[in-house]
C-alpha cells in the first residue's frame, strides 16, 4: 500500500488514517507492506500509523544514506514499543532513488538487521539523469544495487526488464527470467495479474528444485568417500556448483 507518490499531497493524512481497516485486510494472515513518504514529519506520522495497524514491513522511499536508514529504524523501534510490537517485528525494505545515494549503496545495504530487501527507483534515478528508465546508466545502478545487497546477505528487489503494459504478461515474463538470471531476487508490480508471474519467475520451478537435491545428494555421497568433485548427469560438479544449488534450495523454501 502507498502513502507515497501515489497519494495527493492534500490526502496524505486521510490515506494514513485509511490504514487501520486496510492493513489487516490486505495482510490476510501475511504481511501487509506500506511504502512510506521520504519528509521526516510524514515518515515519522506514516510509521506510526503503519506500525499501530500491524504493518509487517515499510518500505522506505528516497533513501539518503546509512544514517537516514538508521533514523528511521529508531523510529521504528519507538513505534513498536509505544503499540505493544514484539522488538524487530517490523522490517524494512530500502529504495534507494537519488544520485546522491548510489556511491553508498554497500553502506546502506549493510545499515540495519531489519533491511531484508534494497532496490533502485528507475522512475526517479530517470528523472534526474533526464535519461529513459531502461537505458543503461539505470540499468547500471541496478546493477550496483543487486552487487551491494547480494554482498550484504539481503534480497536484491527489482529487475532489468523494460516497462511493458499491463496486457503484455509475456514480455513481463520474460523481463524477469533475464533478470533472475542475473540475481534479482524479489520484485514489486502495480497490478495482481504480475504477481504469479513473478513467484514463478523469482521463486524456484519443480523440476529445477529436483534437480538441485539430487546434485547435493550426489556431492555429498561423494565427500563422504573422500572425493571433492563428482561427474552428474554429464557435468563436474564442485563446491561452488553445489553452493549454487544449495542457495536455489533455500530459495524454494
Amino acid at each position: 500500500m502507498d502513502l507515497e507518490d501515489a497519494v495527493a499531497p492534500g490526502r496524505k493524512a486521510e490515506a494514513r488514517a485509511a490504514l487501520t481497516e486496510a492493513v489487516p485486510a490486505v495482510a490476510r494472515g501475511g504481511d501487509a507492506v506500506v511504502r512510506i513518504n521520504r519528509p521526516l514529519d510524514l515518515a515519522v506520522a506514516d510509521i506510526d500509523a503503519a506500525v499501530a495497524a500491524g504493518v509487517g514491513a515499510l518500505v522506505l522511499t528516497k533513501l539518503m544514506g546509512p544514517e537516514h536508514l538508521r533514523l528511521l529504524e529508531e523510529v521504528v523501534e519507538a513505534a513498536e514499543a509505544r503499540h505493544g510490537r514484539a522488538p524487530g517485528a517490523v522490517r524494512l525494505i530500502g529504495l534507494v532513488e537519488t544520485l546522491s545515494a548510489v556511491p553508498l549503496l554497500g553502506a546502506i545495504a549493510a545499515a540495519s538487521p531489519r533491511l531484508v530487501a534494497l532496490g533502485a527507483g528507475r522512475e526517479d534515478l530517470a528523472a534526474e539523469l533526464e535519461a529513459e528508465p531502461g537505458t543503461l546508466p539505470l540499468q547500471q545502478i541496478a546493477i550496483g544495487t543487486l552487487m551491494a545487497a547480494r554482498a550484504a546477505g539481503i534480497l536484491p528487489l527489482g529487475s532489468l526488464a523494460p516497462f511493458v503494459g499491463l496486457e503484455d504478461l509475456e514480455a513481463y515474463r520474460a523481463g524477469l527470467r533475464r533478470s533472475r538470471a542475473m540475481g534479482f531476487a524479489c520484485a514489486s508490480c502495480i497490478h495482481p495479474a504480475q504477481v504469479a508471474v513473478i513467484n514463478e519467475e523469482y521463486g524456484a520451478r519443480p523440476e529445477e528444485v529436483e534437480r538441485a537435491r539430487r546434485l547435493v545428494l550426489a556431492f555429498e555421497t561423494a565427500l563422504a568417500a573422500g572425493r571433492g568433485a563428482v561427474a552428474f548427469e554429464g557435468a563436474m560438479v564442485d563446491l561452488p556448483v553445489v553452493e549454487q544449488a544449495r542457495a536455489l534450495l533455500r530459495r524454494a523454501r
